[in-house]
């Protein structure tokens, strides 16, 4: 696993030793190439199932297997106490595009069987694809591309660490208007 210098908020700044240079990375595009790279689909539908649970949803069962219809899990949202909906779950690992056809699949595959659906990747999603999710007369698919996954790690601290760094300068004018 790579690590780094953190820089700012989005940029680490990993040092490459054949190569007398640093290149900046993202940390969202770190975290998902990890994701993609390092963990198995299983692995990736328990982390989703655990970031669900941290989230508010109960009932969140992993369902993902071959022939599991296009639906890698489910789980009951509720909010405030008062209002609960069926979800149902797809998680892709992908390091491009998500386009519409996998919505529609998705959506297919999540008909009779939930009030809702989340589509969960680290890629990103097609224009088509967001217009799909949110097309008018369909069941409702939320959807949750790379970035907003990493966001959502990174604020339940789920395979995240945050460090803040001291940074400390000598203020010369200060010193030389005494």
């Amino acid at each position: 696993m790579l690590t780094g210098k953190k820089l700012d908020s989005d940029l680490i700044e990993i040092p490459f030793v054949a190569e007398e240079t640093t290149v900046l990375v993202d940390w969202r595009e770190r975290i998902n190439k990890y994701l993609i790279e390092t963990l198995s689909p299983a692995a990736f539908e328990r982390l989703v199932q655990r970031m669900l649970r941290e989230t508010g949803f109960t009932q969140v069962e992993v369902t993902g297997r071959t022939g599991d219809g296009g639906i890698d899990g489910k789980g009951v949202a509720r909010i405030n106490g008062i209002l609960s909906f069926r979800v149902v779950f797809q998680c892709k690992r992908y390091r491009g595009a998500v386009g519409s056809s996998a919505i529609r699949d998705f959506r297919g595959a999540m008909q009779g069987r939930a009030d809702k659906g989340l589509f969960i990747t680290t890629g990103y999603f097609t224009r088509e694809a967001v217009k799909e999710a949110t097309r008018d007369g369909a069941i409702a698919i939320d959807i949750v591309d790379g970035e907003k996954l990493a966001e959502k790690l990174k604020e339940l601290s789920l395979g995240v660490k945050i460090e803040l760094v001291e940074r400390i300068e000598i203020d010369e004018e200060w010193f030389k208007s005494i």
